[in-house]
């Protein structure tokens, strides 16, 4: 690689591009031209910088990219540090590198280079296994991307959404946020799904990822049939029948919406009501835990309606205790930039590395200047 640093010392894209630049010249055939992988030691794991580096180049050497250009950012995501490696897949003579079993050979080499530097072993599929037992995200165990990878294919095998708002609801419910991201870039249409870590009162943490980390089976297209079905799977006759039932029952014995939330949760549904800034209800969605179905009130029909409800609750301020209410997630402050799952350019692939890189050290300039405040107390 040319230096990537400028004058200031800050990275500079241009500088890396530069690199980079020479080999997409050479082939302009070739579509998916950009090599990303993550390497993940175990938090129990105290490695040097110089270790994570010699980790990182004999990895690119054995997966036959030793000789490419590439760029090494180290994240740290609470006790885990790790490594974001970012190449080409065309060599300097425009030949694209053969990737065939790519992922296998992946875990091999791994695997060896664990057992040549003492590295505590990974578990099996430890980036996206999918745990059977469905849980809140807890940030501060952290593997957050596997615990978030693991809720969102728990939920899209155990319940039935048909619709984007009812997919997030549900996932705010195991602190999961989700945005859609849509739009065009250059005249090419792009859409995609970003996930994210929630606390338990409904705040975002930590940095959100792209559904392209986790797989295709959670991005934007899969969900597009998800939803499809589940449409077509609550239209049957029945579908909602149990759900109904169990929402007339509260009402007619509930006064207040605390109450009503309560009774319907001993009953494993949740109901999610989202109010405005006067405290008002404009909507609710149902989550039935043992039928595996979340459905907003108008599903159910006209008589589970926010303004039913609103009517029946109209008294109550917005003090008076809810489920739990949605909050929409800020837009990612970074950039409007997101490319299907399958395209990537290294420049999109770069910056969104700096990105995380530059939002870590904000943290922890943060975090130094609150210490210092607090010694001079």
């Amino acid at each position: 690689m040319l230096d990537p640093f400028d004058a200031t010392g800050h990275m500079s894209h241009e500088r890396c591009m530069a690199s980079f630049e020479p080999f997409l010249q050479a082939n302009r055939r070739t579509t998916n031209t950009v090599f990303h992988v993550s390497l993940n030691p175990s938090p129990e794991d105290r490695l040097t910088d110089e270790h994570l580096g010699e980790i990182a180049r004999e990895y690119m050497e054995r997966m036959g990219y030793g000789e490419q250009s590439y760029i090494v950012f180290k994240h740290r995501d609470i006790a885990r540090e790790h490594l974001h490696i970012v190449s080409l897949r065309i060599d300097r003579e425009g030949r694209k590198l053969p990737h065939d079993f790519e992922a296998r050979r992946s875990v091999e080499i791994t695997r060896d280079l664990e057992q040549k530097y003492g590295l505590h072993p990974s578990i099996k599929g430890q980036e996206l296994q999918d745990r059977e037992e469905l849980r809140k995200v807890d940030y501060q165990k952290g593997d957050v991307k596997q615990q978030v990878s693991s809720t969102v294919r728990s939920c899209l095998r155990h319940y039935r959404c048909a619709s984007f708002g009812e997919w997030r609801t549900l996932l705010e419910t195991f602190n999961v946020s989700v945005e859609e991201r849509t739009g065009t870039i250059d005249g090419r249409d792009y859409a995609g799904m970003i996930y994210g870590a929630l606390t338990d009162d409904g705040h975002g943490i930590g940095t959100p990822f792209k559904s392209s980390r986790i797989g295709k089976d959670v991005g934007y297209e899969a969900l597009q049939r998800y939803y499809e079905r589940s449409k077509t799977a609550l239209k049957e006759p029945g579908a909602l029948d149990g759900l109904r039932e169990k929402v007339v029952d509260e009402m007619a014995r509930c006064s207040s919406r605390a109450e009503f939330c309560e009774r319907l949760h001993d009953k494993g549904v949740d109901a999610v009501f989202r109010l405005n800034a006067a405290g008002r209800i404009y909507g609710v969605t149902f989550i039935d835990h043992k039928q595996g179905i979340a459905a907003n009130g108008s599903l159910l029909g006209r008589s589970f309606s926010a303004n039913a409800f609103e009517q029946q609750f109209h008294t109550e301020t917005m003090s008076m205790g809810v489920s739990r209410s949605t909050s929409k997630q800020p837009q990612s402050s970074s950039k409007e930039l997101y490319q299907s799952d399958q395209l990537i350019h290294p420049l999109d692939a770069i910056l969104e590395l700096a990105d995380v890189q530059t939002y870590e050290e904000q943290q922890q300039q943060i975090r130094k200047k609150k210490k210092r405040s607090m010694n001079r107390h």
